[in-house]
């Protein structure tokens, strides 16, 4: 029963999000707004470095490592992170891997994450709402809830950071520093290593797969109930994640549907090509990839909202579309 209740739910958030393409737009439009002043700083210290140079028409017709080598010596602020692995789908497994590992990125880097966060906590309010409501509310319906629970957002975004930053800053290096380390002090083969810290990667990833769980639920009564409270939405979040088995199944579904989306792009993703036609390709091909991962992100939540809606009818969420005209009361006024 808690499987199809999770299928149903997730079957709902797709329809819900694919119901709603302005969203989808706006955020992929949210995100190229935040990312497109690093390219264009990218870009400018590239063209300085380079100049009008062979070896700049080296490094149009390809990789050229000897030449990233130097300018990653040299570079500052967003220029480190010109390396091989921003190529194609090395991009995925470099955030992947530095999110596991706790690396630390620049401080331009931080920033913008931080600010495309904020962002994100503007919009949720609105984009909740909508898939809450599950019929068009225009910008006249969207903005106003985003504004309203923007700043409760806020406050549970610094509960976050709390949690996030014990589990990075106390448990990640317990775990992988000290713990791993005094375990595999001894050991002599590396495949047992290996397998050790998957299964600590495997561990810590859990844990943070059920706060983002909980805090994903706190939104979503939030908004559904509109609780002020961001402690009483976060308590109501752990108990319904508690009674209802099928979250952890839908949150499971949605994690499976993700690593389809990444999975996929790793079969497409471009490598290293030439200037021309090749490159915008592999431009285009990155930009389905990003707003696939933005669909699948607005499917976490839309059907998170639809389960807990299964779960609690709230009859005013879930109400039909208000009658317009000619059906509305005032045309029936009007013609009596």
């Amino acid at each position: 029963m808690s499987v199809l209740h999770a299928l149903n739910a997730l079957t709902g958030g797709v329809r819900r999000v694919n119901r709603a393409p302005a969203i989808l737009g706006g955020m992929w439009l949210l995100t190229l707004a935040v990312s497109l002043p690093l390219a264009l700083t990218m870009r400018d210290m590239l063209a300085q470095h380079l100049g009008a140079s062979l070896t700049a028409d080296r490094a149009a017709a390809g990789v050229n490592y000897d030449w990233m080598q130097e300018f990653a010596d040299q570079a500052s602020g967003v220029g480190v992170t010109f390396k091989p692995t921003i190529i194609g789908f090395g991009a995925v497994l470099d955030n992947l891997s530095g999110f596991l590992d706790n690396v630390p990125r620049p401080i331009v880097i931080i920033g913008a994450a931080s600010a495309y966060i904020v962002l994100w906590m503007f919009a949720a309010g609105g984009i909740l709402d909508r898939y809450a409501r599950d019929r068009a509310t225009r910008a006249h319906g969207f903005f106003p809830p985003s504004g309203v629970f923007f700043f409760r957002f806020l406050r549970l975004g610094v509960v976050q950071w709390l949690v996030y930053a014990a589990l990075f800053g106390l448990v990640h290096p317990l775990l992988f520093d000290r713990f791993f380390g005094r375990i595999t002090h001894d050991m002599t083969v590396e495949r047992t290593a290996f397998a050790l810290r998957v299964g600590f990667y495997i561990a810590f990833g859990i844990v943070l797969a059920a706060c983002n769980l909980i805090f994903d639920y706190a939104k979503v009564r939030a908004i559904v109930e509109d609780r002020r409270s961001i402690v009483g939405a976060i308590s109501a979040a752990v108990r319904f994640v508690r009674s209802n088995p099928a979250a952890i199944g839908l949150y499971a579904m949605n994690a499976a549907l993700f690593v389809i989306v990444v999975a996929i792009y790793a079969i497409v993703a471009p490598g290293a090509g030439s200037a021309g036609a090749s490159m915008w390709i592999g431009l285009a091909v990155s930009e389905i990839y990003i707003a696939a991962r933005l669909w699948v992100k607005l499917v976490f939540w839309a059907s998170e909202v639809a389960l807990f809606q299964q779960r609690f009818a709230h009859a005013g969420y879930i109400a039909a579309p208000q009658p317009v005209w000619p059906e509305s009361p005032a045309a029936e006024a009007i013609r009596a």
